[in-house]
């Protein structure tokens, strides 16, 4: 119990000390708000000029583009998020000197790789929520049929199969001081066979089989079922197994990666460079 408690003081330590960096920056969320305001227009009026095309691709997702690709971008923002967190949070710490004191403590290293992601997540569901709300009060997207609870258990799955790509970009950042290959890689392979523009089946039939080795691929075909058909956990689960398979294979090689970094760095007393 007191490990416990020890755990929620220390996540509320980091998310209080990224909130009070956030607010610092008012103007930037203003404008955040502003840009996820031209991409949900941009779309829109991109699916009215698809709207009279016959797409039998999407049929399986209600025929509506706009529907498709707005949820395909807007968990997007998970999957950036996953990729990106940790690795910024590490090389804050390698810049600001904050670093090698917070791995001299007592504090786990899941713990700092928890504690170091959760503020990224609760904005960038903030940042999602707007891009919802813009699409269905401004631009009339319909989430009538939505089953809310599935699409919220596969995205709770999703995220941690991001986070495990996540993990080891912060790896390659602990060694290397500098971008990693790891997450713009897998960001720009997601994007192109995951599913976030257009539907995987219009890939050629030599590029996508590729897909099916992203997690992404699942994440997003589950996230439009349950919220644009409105399908029953039953139809969700091939999507949640998958999440699955992909989160017990890849989180503990990405852990032990981090860990292994961590040493790596310590040996070599680099934790300071930056």
């Amino acid at each position: 119990m007191q490990g416990m408690i020890l755990f929620l003081k220390k996540l509320f330590a980091f998310v209080k000390r990224d909130f009070q960096t956030e607010i610092s920056y008012r103007i930037s969320f203003l404008l955040q708000v502003f840009g996820i305001f031209i991409n949900v227009s941009v779309f829109f009026f991109l699916s009215k000029l698809l709207g009279t095309a016959q797409m039998p691709q999407l049929a399986e997702y209600g025929g509506d583009y706009f529907a498709f690709v707005l949820i395909g971008i807007a968990f997007n923002y998970y999957l950036s998020t996953s990729l990106n967190s940790l690795s910024s949070s590490i090389r804050e710490g390698q810049i600001m000197g904050t670093l090698e004191a917070l791995l001299v403590t007592q504090t786990e290293i899941p713990t700092i790789i928890i504690s170091s992601s959760v503020y990224s997540f609760l904005f960038t569901t903030l940042r999602v929520m707007i891009f919802i709300i813009i699409g269905v009060f401004v631009y009339g997207l319909d989430l009538s049929r939505a089953n809310y609870a599935g699409a919220v258990v596969i995205l709770l799955i999703s995220i941690i199969a991001f986070s495990s790509f996540g993990i080891l970009s912060a790896s390659f950042v602990m060694v290397l001081k500098k971008g990693d290959p790891v997450a713009s890689i897998f960001n720009g392979i997601s994007w192109l066979l995951g599913g976030v523009y257009y539907p995987v089946s219009i890939l050629p039939s030599w590029l996508k089989p590729f897909s099916y080795f992203l997690p992404i691929t699942y994440a997003l075909e589950g996230m439009r079922l349950a919220l644009i058909k409105g399908a029953s956990f039953y139809n969700l689960l091939p999507s949640i197994l998958s999440l699955l398979l992909f989160t017990a294979i890849l989180m503990p090689v990405s852990i032990y990666s981090f860990q292994y970094a961590i040493r790596l760095a310590k040996r070599d007393g680099s934790l300071t460079h930056y």
